[in-house]
């Protein structure tokens, strides 16, 4: 959604921190306050406030993400497949997941590290840890450690993972020149880096229309271009001058084609209620009537991508290979 991110990470409980305990969480995009979802005047906050209330968000949304996580693995396969396959880890090594929600990208370089490797599995929410974790176990992994981590300030000594992974993540996170400069930092030399963002969005319409609609309402404020949110690196530009900024030298990136498929509108809007993360909170502030009005308009603006099971929203994902 324009302003808005989708594509995210219960166990633990959930609780609040110190604003400067807050981790920088991958999965967020500029926020309204859930008090105040349809205020316009919040264009940006202060990164404080945005780790306090993505970390409140996605730690509520992690239910959600377990809940549709099979769904998520299969629209993002294409994603997968090509960062595991560009990130070329071998057995024994140890691959640092960054924003690794549900964990179903590390769980892929895990098997290919091997028993003499690791994985190592993050998320600034406590709760999508846990939910990373019950995947684990029920792929039966034995090679993979799970950390609540601040992809900002990795808790890792220098020089000490293979290879990281960053599945649609760095563009959402309070600072992410900090979390590149950080996964530079704990590289091994000749380690690689593989990550990917949501391209822009008129190929991204399974997020951008239901944004663009929510703004035409006046439930939320256009989207701010420099602050964090899901197309805020949506170009080779915005990814590769960060990638360089931090200290990476070779970057190539790549355009992957993806899709979203719903039966329906009303499936379509239980995902987006379970893990639309700040989408989700303006939309559960709205009166009934005036979500019915949006459903009625999201179904109009839908029309172009009806199949024969229901719907299917197009998306494109950039990703980027860093060395």
């Amino acid at each position: 959604m324009a302003g808005v991110d989708f594509g995210r990470a219960g166990g633990q409980e959930s609780h609040p921190l110190e604003a400067e305990e807050i981790p920088a969480g991958p999965w967020t995009g500029p926020v309204v306050p859930r008090a105040r979802p349809a205020s316009l005047e919040w264009r940006r906050m202060e990164p404080a406030d945005y780790r306090r209330t993505s970390y409140e968000i996605w730690e509520g949304m992690a239910p959600g993400w377990e809940r549709w996580r099979g769904q998520l693995e299969e629209a993002l396969t294409p994603v997968r497949e090509w960062l595991i396959g560009e990130l070329a880890s071998r057995p024994g090594e140890t691959v640092l997941e960054l924003g690794a929600g549900a964990g179903d990208t590390g769980f892929a370089a895990a098997a290919i590290v091997g028993d003499r490797g690791r994985l190592i599995s993050t998320d600034f929410s406590p709760d999508m840890v846990e939910v990373a974790r019950r995947r684990g176990a029920e792929l039966g992994l034995q090679n993979a450690d799970y950390r609540v981590m601040d992809a900002e300030r990795i808790d890792l000594d220098a020089d000490s993972v293979d290879g990281v992974l960053c599945q649609s993540g760095y563009m959402l996170m309070a600072d992410p020149a900090a979390a590149l400069s950080e996964t530079r930092r704990v590289l091994r030399p000749g380690g690689r880096l593989a990550l990917s963002v949501w391209g822009v969005p008129e190929y991204n319409p399974w997020a951008s229309i239901g944004g663009r609609i929510l703004i035409e309402r006046g439930h939320m404020p256009p989207p701010d271009p420099e602050a964090p949110g899901v197309f805020s690196m949506a170009s080779d530009e915005r990814t590769r001058g960060p990638l360089e900024a931090a200290g990476f030298t070779a970057v190539r990136t790549e355009e992957i084609p993806v899709r979203f498929a719903f039966r329906d509108l009303d499936e379509y809007e239980r995902w987006v209620m379970e893990v639309g993360g700040p989408f989700a909170m303006v939309v559960r502030g709205l009166p009934e009537r005036e979500r019915g009005a949006l459903k009625t308009q999201l179904g109009a603006a839908f029309a172009p991508f009806v199949a024969d099971a229901g719907f299917e929203l197009p998306g494109l994902a950039l990703c980027a290979i860093a060395s």
